[in-house]
């Protein structure tokens, strides 16, 4: 694959627009190129990622080569980088996993500075579980696929790219760690909702009155009332055209009175 573009000239200026091609062999010893992402008009910084991106990086010389990839039963033709005959019968999808929205999770945790607050609260045990290691594997779980901690114990894991990006030795979680855990955290629930406000607002330079938080909501198959709490707004069941209502119990209400500084999770619902 490499880089090419087309020139086009708009408004007495010159533009170049930019796509990744790649080279295939035609009937009769034809090489044609066939465009694999479009790019648009891109600057020279761009366009040097660009071709880092789709090179090849060899380990042992540190170097960096473009090469073509060819099937085994085909001739390539001559080209100015390096082929590589490619064997199709022979290739294995091994271990696929969930990255990117991992990756993003991990990136959001960093953006919330969590690791500095949990970081000497969440020490490991003797028995060596890693209780940061398993809190940012739940929350990452429920951000990106929430479900059973028996689904994450089985399944889901091991479909992520979690212990890559945490650097995690086994393929195994144990699933009494991921109960156990959610235990370990409510002791520094008052002071997490203190440094989660506050990192709220460095990040959006926000202000506020009231934060509310762990609302719940319940909705109803019915015909808008003419007046009364039902209403259109944001489902969480994803049951937009039903009206609903958003409640929270007299525990929490209690809770909201006597600390004036909350934060979690914010549900709005508007007309």
């Amino acid at each position: 694959m490499f880089l090419r573009y087309t020139q086009r000239k708009k408004d007495g200026k010159l533009h170049r627009y930019w796509s990744i091609v790649e080279n295939h062999r035609g009937e009769g010893k034809r090489v044609m190129q066939q465009q694999v992402l479009y790019l648009g008009e891109i600057n020279d910084s761009q366009q040097a990622a660009w071709c880092r991106s789709i090179e090849v990086f060899e380990s042992g010389t540190g170097r960096w080569r473009q090469v073509a990839l060819f099937p085994e039963d085909r001739e390539a033709p001559q080209l100015a980088h390096e082929v590589v005959h490619v064997r199709l019968d022979q290739l294995q999808l091994q271990r696929p996993r969930q990255w990117g929205a991992c990756w993003l999770a991990c990136e959001l945790w960093q953006q919330l500075r969590l690791d500095e607050f949990w970081r000497g609260r969440l020490r490991p045990s003797r028995e060596g579980t890693d209780w940061l290691d398993i809190l940012k594997i739940l929350v990452s779980y429920h951000l990106i696929d929430p479900g059973s901690k028996w689904r994450l114990h089985r399944e889901w894991y091991h479909r992520s790219a979690m212990r890559d990006l945490l650097g995690r030795t086994g393929d195994t979680l144990e699933l009494q760690s991921l109960y156990r855990c959610l235990d370990k955290l409510v002791e520094h629930k008052r002071s997490l909702f203190s440094f989660l406000t506050e990192r709220w607002r460095d990040l959006f330079d926000a202000g506020y009155e009231v934060l509310l938080y762990d609302l719940t909501s319940t909705y109803f198959e019915c015909d808008p009332p003419c007046h009364g709490k039902r209403r259109h707004g944001y489902s969480r069941d994803k049951r937009p055209d039903c009206v609903q209502v958003v409640m929270t119990s007299a525990g929490r209400i209690t809770e909201l009175l006597s600390h004036p500084i909350i934060l979690a999770h914010v549900c709005i619902s508007r007309d």
